[in-house]
């Protein structure tokens, strides 16, 4: 015959006891943060990298198409010249080299600013790709996708967000607050009480 006890067993209130859910405290840290490139600081280093770009193709690129005799200018039958589509393939391989290799164009280096992934690894092919070419040929054929780094809070245009990159200042950074939750440590909280 078997005898229920509906008594309470003491090792089970101690178990109940350990089970309680622990208590929190906010803590408020400070952190310091890349500080993001806004649009103009970027538009400036831009600007700049046009300049070297249309000078490159001054001093090499015009002087090979008049010696090889090809046309500058559009021809009747063709939507662009061929001059425009080398100085595009230029324009490309200039910001996708330069930022693959060293996260920056000139531009950017005179300004001071670089491109970084948000996950904070290494640029990857891939990532420089899509950004300087798909992302930013979308960008400049409709121009306003660069104006929503004025709008975005960490300042990204839409060849940004295609590639989950920031641009951001080199040398600097930006005080943030952060409030955490942690966990109050029960021992620690019966030391701190008063003896009396």
């Amino acid at each position: 015959m078997t005898e229920y006890n509906n008594e309470p067993n003491p090792s089970s209130a101690v178990e109940m006891d350990q089970h309680v859910a622990p208590r929190y405290e906010v803590v408020k840290t400070e952190q310091f943060r890349p500080k993001y490139a806004g649009f103009w600081i970027r538009f400036w280093a831009y600007v700049i990298d046009l300049i070297i770009v249309s000078s490159i193709s001054g001093i090499v690129i015009k002087p090979i198409f008049r010696v090889a005799g090809f046309e500058i200018s559009k021809p009747d039958f063709l939507f662009f010249s061929p001059y425009k589509i080398v100085l595009l393939l230029l324009l490309l391989a200039y910001f996708t080299l330069m930022t693959k290799l060293l996260g920056q164009t000139v531009g950017k280096m005179i300004i001071g600013i670089r491109v970084v992934q948000k996950n904070e690894e290494p640029l990857t092919w891939g990532t420089v790709l899509f950004r300087e070419v798909i992302g930013r040929f979308i960008s400049k054929t409709l121009l306003i996708p660069y104006l929503l780094a004025i709008f975005m809070p960490k300042k990204e245009a839409l060849h940004d967000l295609f590639a989950d990159t920031f641009v951001i200042h080199e040398h600097s950074y930006e005080k943030e607050i952060v409030m955490k939750r942690q966990i109050v440590d029960e021992g620690e909280q019966l030391q701190d009480a008063p003896h009396v």
